[in-house]
C-alpha cells in the first residue's frame, strides 16, 4: 500500500522529482555541477522575486538544521549579539547551537502554545545592545505561524535585524525579505519545495560577507560557501543526487504558481481535514487562524492514545506526527505537503472517520 506522508518534511515526492534522482554521475568539479548548482540558486531567489545583486542563495549539502546553524554561525559580526524568541523546539535549539559555538545571546522565552509578547519584546529590546533577533517562523512543535511582521516592526524601532528560520515556511507562506528586516533567512528543499531530504540553503543579504572575519566554522561557514559558488564552484563534495532532484522540484513549483499556489493548496487541503476532525469534536491545539497552513497541531480525543492512532491510519496507508515534549500524549500533527492527490485526499478522510468514529 503506498504511504502518504502527512509529516512535516519528508515529504510524498512526484514521481517526476523520483525520476530526477536517477541523474547521471556527476562529479562536483565539473561545469555540469556547476550549472545545476546556479540554476538551483537563482530558483530560489525567484521565489521571492529576490534580487541577485543584494541577495544570495547558498547551497548546503546537510537538514534544515544544517542552514539554520550556519545563518548563526555566518551572519552575526564580530562583537555582535542574538536575542533568541523561543516558543517551541526549534526556537530552543537555535539557542542550543548559540551555546555550542559560544555566540553571545540571550533568550526570550513563551510557552509553546502561546503568542511570542511584542510589549516584553520591545523592553528586552529596549537601549538595544543586540544586533539581531533570532526567530521561528512556522514553529512546527505546534504549527504557529510566528508574526514575523508585527515582530520586525519592534525590531525596525530598535534598529536591530532579523535572522529568521524559515525551514518550515518556505515556499508556502509569504515572506517579505525587506519590510520584515531580514538579514537571511534559513531553509531546506525537502519541505514546501518538495524535494528530497539531505539540501539546505540560506538567502541571505550579500552586504553581510563584504566584510571579513574570522570563521566559526569550517564545514558551515558560509562567506567561503558564497565566494565558491559565485565562482560556479564549491568548497566541499554536494549531495548531486539531491540536487538533481531539487532543481526538478523547483521547476515543478515555479510551473505551479509558486509559493502563492502552494499556500493556496495547503490551505485547502487543511480545511477539509480542519472540518472533518472538528465533526468529531477534534479541536486543534491553537486558534487556527494563529496556524500556519502547512501544519496543524489537534488535541487527541479523550481516550485515544497517539500510538494507536498512528498505528491505525498506517495501516491505512497515513502518517501521522507526534506531539513533542510535554505535549507528546496530548497532541497529533498534521502537514499537507507533497505530492497528494485529490484521490489521496478522499481516502485520507475516509481513514479519518473510519479511525474516529
Amino acid at each position: 500500500m503506498k504511504q502518504i506522508l502527512l509529516n512535516p518534511g519528508p515529504v510524498t515526492l512526484s514521481q517526476r522529482v523520483r525520476d530526477a534522482l536517477q541523474g547521471q554521475d556527476l562529479c562536483h568539479r565539473e561545469i555540469e555541477f556547476s550549472n545545476l548548482q546556479g540554476n538551483i540558486r537563482q530558483k530560489i531567489l525567484a521565489t521571492y522575486a529576490l534580487d541577485n545583486k543584494t541577495w544570495a542563495s547558498v547551497l548546503l549539502t546537510g537538514s534544515g538544521t544544517a542552514a539554520v546553524e550556519a545563518m548563526l554561525v555566518s551572519c552575526i559580526p564580530p562583537g555582535g549579539k542574538i536575542l533568541i524568541l523561543e516558543n517551541g523546539v526549534y526556537g530552543e535549539r537555535m539557542t542550543k547551537i548559540a551555546v555550542a559555538h559560544n555566540i553571545d545571546h540571550e533568550k526570550l522565552s513563551t510557552g509553546w502554545d502561546q503568542v511570542i509578547s511584542l510589549k516584553k519584546l520591545d523592553k528586552a529590546l529596549d537601549g538595544s545592545r543586540y544586533s539581531h533577533v533570532a526567530i521561528v517562523h512556522h514553529e512546527t512543535t505546534t504549527g504557529r505561524l510566528n508574526d514575523i511582521s508585527a515582530i520586525s516592526e519592534v525590531c525596525r524601532k530598535h534598529g536591530v535585524r532579523v535572522l529568521m528560520d524559515g525551514v518550515s515556511s518556505f515556499g508556502g507562506e509569504n515572506i517579505d525579505f525587506e519590510k520584515w528586516e531580514l538579514d537571511a533567512c534559513a531553509a531546506t528543499a525537502n519541505k514546501c519545495l518538495h524535494g528530497v531530504p539531505g539540501t539546505a540553503f540560506v538567502v541571505a543579504r550579500r552586504v553581510l560577507f563584504q566584510t571579513t572575519h574570522p570563521a566559526k566554522s569550517v564545514y558551515l561557514d558560509l562567506a567561503q560557501y558564497l565566494v565558491k559558488q559565485d565562482l560556479g564552484e564549491t568548497p566541499f563534495t554536494q549531495s548531486v543526487q539531491c540536487f538533481y532532484a531539487f532543481d526538478e522540484a523547483m521547476n515543478e513549483f515555479l510551473e505551479q504558481g509558486g509559493w502563492q499556489a502552494r499556500h493556496k493548496l495547503f490551505s485547502n487541503r487543511m480545511s477539509k481535514v480542519q472540518k472533518k476532525l472538528l465533526s468529531f469534536g477534534i479541536k486543534p491545539l491553537i486558534e487556527l487562524s494563529e496556524s500556519s497552513c502547512v501544519l496543524n497541531t489537534f488535541q487527541l480525543p479523550v481516550g485515544k492514545v497517539y500510538q494507536h492512532l498512528h498505528d491505525e491510519l498506517k495501516s491505512l496507508g497515513f502518517i501521522i506526527y507526534a506531539g513533542q515534549g510535554h505535549f507528546s500524549t496530548k497532541v497529533f500533527r498534521l502537514s499537507l505537503m507533497g505530492a497528494i492527490s485529490e484521490n489521496d485526499m478522499s481516502r485520507l478522510l475516509e481513514a479519518l472517520t473510519k479511525t474516529l468514529r
